[in-house]
């Protein structure tokens, strides 16, 4: 005797037909929700990133001093060979902002990694132990926090070698602070919830709050703040590279590149203007992302 597989009969299949059409909707109304103009934004920086140097036309530090400062393609005296013009040395300029994307998406992956976690950790400890901890570690983020950042860093990167792990380190330093008073007061309303009297009580020892009770709910508020925080982070990076205490060649970065054009602004404005927008574009694609983060994951704002 064989057991014969369940199928539908032709009297189910009306209502099959809406639960497809009812899925497709929900597809569909995910997709037309998300943010695609800073996600195509992003998603060209990071490709540029992770491939640039097998997508550039040329080399980014190939000097070309015959076709110095050649307008882009559609200016007269352009070309298709550099579409985006040249530099005071002849680099493609193309080349060089795909390189430059890659400095910034380094410095903006590992400072934000270094600062969210020494950031989160410090917040969490203030607010579960609160007290002398707390007052402790408050203190130091109103110390450092009344110092301008862009001073701060300025006098960190002087004192260190300039380079790309001296702009990771100043840049995670400077930015601590903001994960530390943040998740502080996240921590401050679920130390009171119940969940956690429960853990106490059940044993739990202070790490394993931390991680297994207390991490999981301040996730959201750490991305959403890591991704507002990227376009900042992008900016200090290009403002140490400008003053010479960042990325230091024959690296490229969006900030060198705009350093190097500074004396050719009123012959060459493409040497200055092209890498200027490459830097505002991924800030303006990655504060959008962080509003939509912000606006989706809050359940407060989704009731509105």
């Amino acid at each position: 005797m064989t057991a014969s597989s369940p199928t539908a009969s032709p009297a189910d299949a009306p209502a099959l037909a809406r639960r497809d059409k009812l899925s497709l909707r929900k597809v569909a109304g995910v997709l037309a929700a998300l943010p695609w103009i800073p996600l195509t934004i992003l998603f060209v920086v990071f490709f540029s990133a992770l491939f640039g140097p097998y997508i550039t036309p040329y080399d980014h530090g190939a000097l070309d001093l015959a076709n110095a400062l050649k307008p882009p393609f559609w200016q007269e005296g352009g070309s298709t060979a550099n579409l985006l013009g040249t530099d005071n040395m002849g680099r493609d300029i193309l080349s060089r902002i795909i390189m430059g994307a890659r400095v910034s998406v380094v410095v903006a992956a590992f400072a934000i990694l270094a600062s969210g976690t020494v950031g989160a950790f410090m917040g969490m400890l203030a607010g579960y132990f609160g007290g002398k901890v707390d007052m402790v570690i408050m203190r130091l983020v109103d110390i450092q926090m009344s110092v301008p950042a862009l001073a701060l860093a300025l006098i960190l990167a002087a004192a260190l070698e300039p380079g790309l792990k001296t702009v990771i380190i100043v840049i995670a330093i400077v930015y601590w602070t903001w994960y530390a008073r943040l998740i502080r007061g996240e921590v401050l309303s679920l130390k009171e919830r119940d969940f956690i009297a429960l853990a106490k009580v059940a044993g739990c020892g202070t790490f394993s709050i931390l991680i297994k009770h207390f991490l999981p709910n301040v996730v959201n508020t750490l991305l959403v703040l890591a991704t507002l925080q990227m376009g900042s982070v992008i900016i200090y990076e290009a403002s140490l590279s400008f003053l010479g205490l960042g990325i230091q060649p024959p690296d490229v970065s969006w900030g060198l590149m705009l350093s190097d054009a500074r004396p050719y602004i009123t012959v060459a404005w493409w040497t200055i203007t092209l890498p200027g927008i490459a830097i505002v574009l991924t800030c303006l694609g990655s504060n959008l992302l962080g509003d939509w983060l912000r606006d989706t994951l809050d359940p407060k704002r989704r009731q509105l």
